[in-house]
């Protein structure tokens, strides 16, 4: 039996202190979740081939020596000593300082044959060529791109229908060959030299047949030639569990629900005005007994639902979008409900202050029905799980039911979405880009090895048809399921140039052309700083600083930290703020420092709501806690300007979000022990009131004006139901008191073990 919500409340101080001592219970690990990857580790690659002439490589020229690119079968591409134009140090800032060869203008016309096998750079002594000095592998995307990417860029990829006969398309162009496996047939495919696209049309017959490519190309990670079978990277539908594509129409009109053409949305809300609920699909519904649909997308249609009417309110208050969690298809949850792990305990019978709940979670965390689905497999199919049936196009006609109930609630929706990695790569069965197009999709480091900064591994949107990857998918969830924002994740690792390509795209779409106003798709997302792409080290990133004045706004961490005192990756979580009782109601913990120094934290804290109740506008001015006239821009936030907008709308305030501690429990850390239940809920009103009451749009997380809590789990990605559930019946309690959190752990780069 869950105690009653009243002794929730009184507890609440003691189960924060017995969380930060609970015992350590193994965390199951996003990428943990995927098959093992290929044991086989990649030999560096320390030379870049950035375009057709050129070649970056650290080794040094001398009289001595002898360079040259060599490839399959003993063939050589010569090269000599050259320096980098501006352009290109412009174009790859991260290798403006090395040395740079020339290819021999006589071997040029051979750099398409050397890129479809095993290549290498080689230094070797000038008097003696059998003397290998330096040998190395090349990183290709550059080349690739300068080769193919001016074609590439308009083909239509993926299964595309005239009239009733379909054409399959995949970029390929390092494969020596490319055919389709068609529902257990082989049916080859054709190569255009131009753009490295492979292409065949079928027949009408083909319509919904299950088909996957059959890539024979050189794998750096494994150092040999391979056949994957691999789905494709632009498909529209799948079978379960994502074992392969479907060749789907989307304009078929039995994927079209009734009333889907002629769907009137709401009106649309400016992003500087926009009021936005942050939510997971399963969360909202699983526990909800009033919903014939837990967990899937129908939950959405059941109107006279506990979970719906609530939204319905929201939506009469104000709220004007829906932000779901990634609800594309992802790779760490099985989609078939009869596969998917249950906890095997009574987890209602344990203690409030138990650390057994989370144990019995994670030992069928890894096969369970929860995950937040940062963690992309298929970047255009609806996630199967939320389906009534996930194999085959029926998710398609169910997501599309979704939309439609928020719509008829009153509101809009966002799609929370994942572009800047992948659940697995190279030979994992689970890796798709990079078994179609080996070292092009993912974003690789000096040595070659693959950049993981993200929690996952990496991709590289600044690659030409990795971006083209990015605003196709995007288009065809705006035009296809009416998709009204979009929330992208660490957009950061994202070149501002091609965050701002996808509000052109968007801007492009039309009513009468495409059945929907592009210009009204409201569009934000993490512009943090951080990793190899970090100040904008290989291109101008998509950061909070630089995407000001674009329309595109970014979260905005300088008011949320001040009103809840501290960080996210704080060693302590009873650091205090504004609302949390930063020197005017003392929590005791000596983190907060001495009565003097809390008292010019809680005034610099002030100076920064300030700031944030502006919309972070770097212009603003105001007199501060000193007495002194500044501007936002004027203002310190750890080192950088707190205010960086240049209108409102720029930046997105939130006082909590799925990441980290939910605000209650938040406040549960931060608080004093003997706070009643009473000025807890006050404290909460007031820090919400601090993004709502924001010049520019607002977040909240889902439930949190229900005083939502995870039990203390600030990265509850993988704990489950249990943990995660939204319970919209005040009698089920807030999600407290349902045992303690894992242990809360750090990476060595001090991110939490999944940041996505």
């Amino acid at each position: 039996m869950k105690p009653p919500r009243a002794t929730l409340f009184r507890t609440a101080a003691a189960l924060a202190t017995l969380a930060l001592g609970a015992a350590a219970v193994p965390a199951v690990s996003q990428t943990a979740r995927a098959a093992a990857p290929a044991t086989a580790k990649a030999a560096p690659a320390e030379a870049q081939w950035i375009d057709r002439a050129t070649v970056v490589w650290q080794a040094e020229h001398t009289a001595e020596t002898v360079e040259e690119l060599s490839y399959a079968d003993g063939g050589t591409l010569r090269l000599t000593p050259a320096s980098l134009t501006d352009a290109q140090k412009a174009a790859y800032p991260h290798l403006a300082g090395r040395p740079a060869y020339r290819l021999d203008p006589r071997d040029r016309d051979k750099a398409a044959t050397a890129l479809r096998g095993p290549l290498a750079a080689v230094q070797r002594a000038a008097d003696d060529h059998d003397h290998v000095l330096h040998r190395t592998g090349v990183q290709i995307p550059g080349v690739l791109d300068d080769l193919y990417a001016d074609r590439a860029r308009s083909a239509r990829l993926g299964p595309v229908f005239h009239g009733a006969r379909p054409t399959l398309s995949v970029w390929a162009p390092t494969a020596r060959s490319v055919s389709l496996d068609l529902d257990g047939r082989t049916v080859a495919m054709r190569r255009d030299p131009g753009s490295g696209v492979w292409s065949v049309t079928g027949n009408p017959d083909w319509r919904d047949k299950p088909y996957r490519y059959r890539v024979e190309v050189w794998a750096p990670s494994v150092g040999k030639t391979v056949t994957n079978e691999v789905t494709d990277p632009y498909s529209t539908a799948l079978t379960a569990d994502s074992a392969r594509s479907l060749v789907t129409d989307l304009a078929d009109p039995r994927l079209a629900p009734a009333g889907w053409a002629a769907l009137k949305k709401p009106k649309a809300v400016p992003l500087r005005d926009a009021r936005i609920q942050e939510l997971q699909i399963r969360d909202f519904s699983i526990a909800d007994r009033t919903s014939a649909h837990p967990g899937q997308y129908l939950a959405f249609t059941d109107r006279d639902s506990d979970g719906m009417r609530h939204l319905g309110r929201l939506a009469r208050s104000g709220t004007s979008y829906v932000h779901l969690l990634p609800a594309f298809d992802f790779g760490t949850v099985p989609e078939w409900r009869s596969d998917q792990a249950r906890p095997g305990c009574d987890l209602a019978a344990l203690p409030a202050d138990s650390d057994q709940q989370q144990k019995c979670v994670a030992e069928t965390a890894a096969k369970d029905g929860f995950n937040w689905g940062y963690d992309p497999l298929h970047y255009t199919v609806p996630e199967g799980s939320y389906a009534g049936d996930p194999d085959g196009p029926a998710r398609t006609r169910e997501f599309r039911q979704m939309v439609q109930g928020l719509a008829h609630a009153g509101l809009r929706t966002v799609m929370d979405v994942v572009y800047n990695h992948t659940v697995a790569a190279g030979q994992d069965e689970k890796s798709v880009l990079d078994r179609i197009v080996p070292g092009y999709y993912q974003r690789l480091l000096d040595d070659g090895s693959l950049a993981t900064s993200t929690c996952c591994p990496g991709t590289a949107p600044e690659h030409a048809m990795m971006g083209k990857l990015v605003v196709d998918s995007i288009v065809t969830w705006a035009r296809q399921y009416k998709v009204d924002g979009f929330r992208f994740d660490l957009m950061g690792h994202h070149p501002k140039a091609n965050i701002v390509a996808v509000r052109k795209a968007l801007d492009a779409l039309t009513p009468a052309k495409d059945g929907v106003d592009g210009t009204s798709i409201i569009l934000y997302g993490e512009g943090w700083n951080f990793g190899e792409v970090a100040d904008d080290a290989r291109f101008v990133q998509a950061t909070q600083r630089n995407m000001a004045g674009t329309g595109i706004a970014t979260f905005s961490d300088r008011a949320r930290d001040a009103v809840r005192g501290g960080g996210p990756f704080d060693e302590d979580p009873r650091v205090q703020g504004f609302a949390t009782g930063l020197f005017t109601d003392p929590n005791g913990s000596p983190a907060n420092g001495s009565p003097d120094e809390q008292r010019a934290r809680l005034l610099h804290a002030q100076d920064l709501i300030k700031v944030g109740l502006s919309g972070n506008l770097a212009d603003y001015a105001f007199t501060d806690s000193g007495g002194r006239r500044v501007k936002g821009s004027e203002v310190d936030y750890n080192g950088s300007p707190a205010g960086y907008a240049a209108a409102p709308g720029d930046a997105l305030a939130y006082a909590d979000a799925h990441d980290n501690e939910t605000l209650y429990d938040a406040l549960v850390y931060k608080l004093p022990a003997a706070t009643s239940a009473a000025d807890r809920a006050r404290a909460q009103v007031l820090a919400l009131a601090t993004a709502t009451l924001s010049q520019g749009p607002a977040l909240s997380q889902a439930g949190t004006d229900l005083l939502r809590s995870k039990s203390l789990d600030r990265n509850s990605f993988d704990s489950g139901d249990w943990f995660n559930a939204i319970h919209w019946d005040c009698a089920s309690g807030n999600g407290f008191g349902r045992g303690l959190p894992r242990r809360r752990t750090t990476s060595p780069s001090g991110r939490t073990p999944n940041p996505c």
